[in-house]
């Protein structure tokens, strides 16, 4: 079964550095991100023979000649060809003798935010784009960077995101000119202290001539940064911590087929915070009720102990009732149990929210029927002012509260994703109209 994890390894207690690199690119329609993914792969052998000839007789190619568009490596829908624009997200892997990569190209128009949402949930960094041709510099040294450039960046705030790459490209259009280059780096890095961003990691190039990219470009002396690949495979990534207390939502309780004379009662899931050991003390969120654990089951056989990352599956040495959805937790260290829940909420939907209508909210394996009885504040992207709203359409970000039918076991956004993390599905259509992250009072 699929909860069924791997081989475990013992759990270090220092921090390890990690192998794999997830990062997004997000900015304006046709910024370049689609070119610059393509440039990525191409430059760093990460494309196959019969890609490239594929590419090179595509029909909606956007180059002229001979010339390969390399945007066509990324935007595989035929809608993304025909308009020029990429309009779902799209996954690459690739890799270089120091890291390995999974590339997630999100859309750049407004209408497709919301897939922008969900490839920065689980990224480690975040190239923004910023297509030098289409900022405004003023005669008055006033800089006006796009608005999907700030929600991008707002977006990538509020999910955490820890890296910031500001890539300013299309350095070629105007004459790769370091003092405009300079006074949009200045204009951006005055927008992120502003939001809050902290690693800002600047750097001019040339997706479509390949300045700067994987080679280093010629017109670009004056710059004396390492290039986008070499900047990538330098920003430090730690795996996830097991020091943070345990939290394990329950996907499956797993009983024996019948044929045995044994009573195996086990509970399967993918451990998203801490580790756990056999012996271990545990509760069960939401009843309360306490547990010992007795094994920790895999495919490879049973475990001393698992870590965060892992799926197993639990025994226990009482006969409890747990289901899916419950939450076996570190004694002593609970997540807050919550009925009315406070929340900024991404809104995905076309369809406004409605105070009026129940959703579902899914959160962890656990899915429950909520509503939102008040929009506390719209975040404005421009300003990053919050004021009082009245209604939240698509695209928007509001502060909101929730009331929940069955109480939540969750922790702050801020201090372990997978537990602050929730979606509200609507109840008729099912589909996804939100993206929440949860604040709880002491981590606001």
């Amino acid at each position: 079964m699929n909860a069924l994890a791997t081989q475990a390894t013992n759990a270090p207690a220092e921090k390890t550095e990690r192998g794999l690199l997830r990062f997004i690119t997000a900015g304006s329609v046709d910024d370049g991100k689609s070119t610059l993914i393509g440039r990525l792969l191409f430059d760093s052998k990460g494309i196959f023979a019969d890609q490239l000839d594929a590419m090179s007789r595509a029909r909606h190619k956007r180059t002229v000649g001979d010339t390969i568009d390399l945007s066509l490596l990324t935007d595989g829908l035929e809608a993304e060809r025909e308009q020029g624009i990429t309009i779902d997200v799209a996954y690459r892997y690739f890799a270089t003798p120091k890291r390995k990569f999974i590339i997630a190209d999100t859309p750049g128009h407004e209408q497709y935010t919301r897939n922008m949402v969900t490839g920065a949930s689980t990224a480690d960094a975040v190239i923004i784009l910023i297509d030098v041709s289409k900022v405004k510099l003023g005669d008055d040294g006033s800089v006006d960077l796009l608005i999907q450039t700030k929600r991008h960046s707002t977006i990538a705030h509020l999910l955490q995101i820890e890296h910031v790459v500001v890539a300013v490209n299309k350095m070629d259009l105007v004459d790769y000119d370091q003092t405009v280059y300079d006074r949009i780096v200045a204009a951006y890095r005055a927008f992120a202290e502003q939001l809050g961003l902290k690693d800002i990691r600047p750097i001019p190039l040339s997706a479509l001539a390949g300045d700067n990219v994987v080679k280093k470009g010629d017109k670009l002396g004056w710059y004396e940064g390492p290039t986008l690949i070499e900047l990538l495979e330098s920003l430090t990534v730690y795996d996830e911590s097991h020091d943070d207390p345990l939290r394990f939502p329950v996907q499956l309780v797993a009983r024996h087929d019948g044929h045995q004379a044994n009573d195996f009662r086990g509970y399967m899931g993918r451990i998203e915070a801490g580790k756990v050991s056999v012996g271990d003390k545990l509760t069960v969120q939401p009843g309360g009720q306490s547990a010992t654990v007795k094994d920790i089951v895999t495919l490879d056989g049973s475990l001393q102990s698992a870590i965060v990352g892992q799926s197993v599956t639990l025994l226990l040495n009482e006969y409890l009732d747990i289901s899916r959805g419950d939450m076996l937790v570190s004694a002593g260290q609970p997540a807050t149990l919550l009925k009315t829940v406070e929340a900024d909420l991404c809104w995905l939907s076309e369809e406004p929210l409605d105070l009026r209508r129940k959703y579902w909210l899914k959160h962890t394996t656990r899915q429950v029927a909520a509503r939102v009885t008040k929009l506390d504040s719209l975040l404005d992207i421009n300003t990053q002012e919050r004021r009082p709203a009245d209604a939240l359409g698509l695209n928007g970000i509001a502060r909101v509260t929730l009331n929940v039918q069955q109480p939540l076991a969750a922790d702050a956004y801020d201090h372990i994703r997978a537990t602050g993390a929730f979606i509200l599905i609507d109840e008729v259509t099912h589909q996804t109209v939100a993206a929440g992250m949860i604040r709880l009072p002491q981590a606001a």
